[in-house]
């Protein structure tokens, strides 16, 4: 995206844009555009996405189809759990300054299998993970662990995996604003918005919870 692109598409105008798409996909009645031959040759030299969307690897969670988008308009990040990594993070960070979105979609799920972890690791009985998934879901039991000191006593494994992931939905933000100065000066400087939002998988719906740097 060049920069009269990006001056034209502020971070509330793309998030607008990405509603609108969420409520056709929701209604039934996708348009499905700019995913035809044309598009294809016209992205062959480059690429100008529209936004950066760091979402859960779960295969439901399809952002080009939750959000009515195209080929090239999405720059997508996935891991299990959208957990922030170095890797995640350098990702979004060449989004940002390279190809200049004006805005990131942190994109979490109810359901999530790797909150799901995160909630059953706290309990005494849980089993040992392999070290690589233990790595992965470490960063989302703290937000397990803040929903279960709130529900007053409450079993662990009647916790609301919906609110855990809420709850990490906005740590994982925290954490990449806290990592990347790139990050946090273009939204500082008005360049950059970022939402935090979740999917609700039977309804198709994708939920604001966090904004951060969006006007109106």
């Amino acid at each position: 995206m060049t920069a009269a692109q990006s001056a034209a598409e502020t971070p509330a105008s793309v998030w607008q844009d990405m509603q609108d798409g969420n409520a056709r996909f929701v209604a039934g009645s996708p348009r499905h555009p700019r995913q035809d031959v044309e598009r294809r040759h016209e992205l062959a030299a480059a690429q100008t996405p529209r936004a950066a969307l760091f979402g859960c690897a779960d295969s439901r969670l399809a952002a080009e189809i939750i959000f009515d988008q195209g080929l090239g308009d999405l720059f997508v990040v996935r891991n299990a759990g959208q957990v922030a990594s170095d890797s995640a993070t350098a990702s979004l960070e060449y989004a940002v300054s390279a190809l200049h979105v004006p805005l990131i979609i942190v994109l979490a799920h109810d359901e999530c299998g790797a909150v799901r972890a995160a909630i059953d690791s706290t309990t005494l009985e849980s089993p040992e993970l392999p070290p690589h998934i233990w790595r992965l879901i470490a960063k989302i039991v703290p937000a397990a662990r803040d929903v279960l000191r709130a529900s007053d006593g409450i079993d662990p494994r009647e916790l609301d995996a919906e609110d855990v992931g809420i709850a990490h939905l906005r740590n994982t933000i925290d954490d990449i604003l806290s990592s990347s100065r790139l990050i946090a000066d273009a939204v500082a400087q008005g360049r950059l918005g970022i939402v935090g939002a979740n999917y609700r998988l039977d309804e198709g719906t994708a939920i604001p919870h966090v904004t951060v740097g969006i006007d109106g």
